[in-house]
């Protein structure tokens, strides 16, 4: 419906309202005035409609209701002969709500948000009045039907959908700055972002889920015993990638607590330190050197000072594990005391095959083998629109409001 100067604002409302009820977006969808379009040829007279809530509430006054319906220029309706009842023009039929009625609609609606959460039906309409020639107001809301500052307005083609858009008068409302766009494009929006937040959660759950099997996993540490082995010497151009080649093949090296440049460090394995040092030095023909350096190897026996070692391990992967738990934003520490060199912070997992006979590990910090680290999108069910009419006799279905 157009504007139309000798329409008060009343009339407009009450006219607007009632054009609803017998418009595209409600009528099909509404059981109790479809059920009286059945009985007298379409006519439905104006008590019945007073007694749908949103219009009762605008007048109770049929000459109001009259008036209004006589000065529209929508020409959808038309009145009796005697002003008691009213009717859809037989000449405008309901359109066939199937796919290709359905994406037309899409195309010629806009996404507009920027309300205030506290913004009324009626306010959204004095707003847009003049605006546009608008079929269908939608107000957006949560599942609690609480309203989310947004609305679905539906034109009377798509080329009034894009002009829409282009005015520069609809750009704030209230001082408060105005998303706009047409529907299809909100869709595809929403769609990108619904992937994106998927992936991110798929990735957090696998990261939580592993996390949990890491600690789990550091919990039976406590109870191991004779996988600890110290060693010191000139280590100033070794790294933890050197103590993988150098074991590998002869035992699994679980944890490393290095750093380069350091004097000294330990490295946990999975089984018997000692076994593992016995194998590597009968392969090095007796002498187990690094990079050509001698190194002094000592398996840490059972004892206190075992305990206190372990213990130490096991808090700062208990560190490790709170960063990443914290957003993974963090830079890691292999070994609790830094990675040492450019990549000291990154924390690699044990990719497996330690103990092959060709090393897999060249050039990598290497740590606990398990340490490896915003509608568009598919729609949510389409919701009834707000403000469901009480009609008498009470209806079963939810009745619809205007724009809601």
């Amino acid at each position: 419906m157009e504007d139309n100067q000798e329409m008060s604002p009343l009339e407009i409302k009450v006219a607007r309202q009632i054009e609803y009820y017998f418009g595209n977006h409600n009528l099909p969808r509404d059981k109790f005035l479809k059920e009286q379009l059945q009985l007298d040829d379409g006519w439905v007279p104006f008590e019945t409609m007073l007694k749908f809530n949103r219009l009762k509430c605008l007048t109770t006054d049929t000459n109001v209701i009259i008036e209004s319906l006589r000065k529209s220029k929508s020409g959808l309706l038309e009145m009796s002969e005697d002003k008691t009842k009213l009717r859809r023009l037989p000449s405008k039929p309901l359109p066939e709500v199937n796919d290709q009625y359905k994406d037309a609609l899409k195309h010629r609606s806009v996404y507009l948000k920027g309300f205030p959460l506290d913004t009324t039906l009626d306010d959204i309409q004095v707003w847009l009045n003049g605006k546009g020639n608008i079929e269908n107001y939608q107000m957006r809301r949560t599942l609690d039907k609480k309203f989310k500052g947004s609305v679905f307005l539906t034109f009377d083609t798509e080329e009034s959908a894009k002009q829409f858009i282009e005015r520069t008068d609809i750009k704030t409302f209230n001082d408060n700055e105005m998303l706009i766009m047409l529907r299809p494009d909100y869709h595809a929006k929403k769609k990108i972002e619904w992937k994106s937040n998927k992936a991110a959660k798929a990735k957090q759950d696998k990261d939580e889920k592993q996390i949990q099997v890491d600690k789990e996993e550091m919990k039976s540490l406590d109870e191991q015993t004779g996988c600890l082995l110290k060693f010191s010497g000139a280590l100033e151009f070794v790294s933890r990638s050197d103590f993988h080649e150098l074991f590998s093949g002869h035992g699994q090296i679980k944890w490393i607590d290095f750093s380069r440049g350091a004097k000294e460090g330990t490295i946990l394995f999975r089984a018997s330190a000692k076994e593992a040092l016995a194998k590597a030095t009968e392969a090095n023909g007796g002498t187990l050197q690094l990079k050509d350096q001698d190194v002094a190897w000592e398996v840490v026996e059972e004892g206190d000072a075992e305990k206190e070692l372990l213990k130490k391990m096991i808090q700062d992967q208990q560190e490790t594990f709170n960063k990443r738990g914290r957003g993974r934003g963090g830079r890691g520490r292999s070994g609790g005391r830094g990675g040492g060199g450019r990549g000291g912070g990154r924390r690699d997992r044990d990719r497996g095959g330690r103990d092959q006979n060709k090393s897999q590990f060249k050039g990598k910090k290497t740590v606990f083998d398990s340490d490896n680290d915003d509608d568009g999108a598919p729609s949510p069910k389409k919701r009834a629109l707000e403000g469901a009419d009480d009609h008498t006799p009470a209806a079963k279905v939810v009745k619809t409001e205007n724009g809601s």
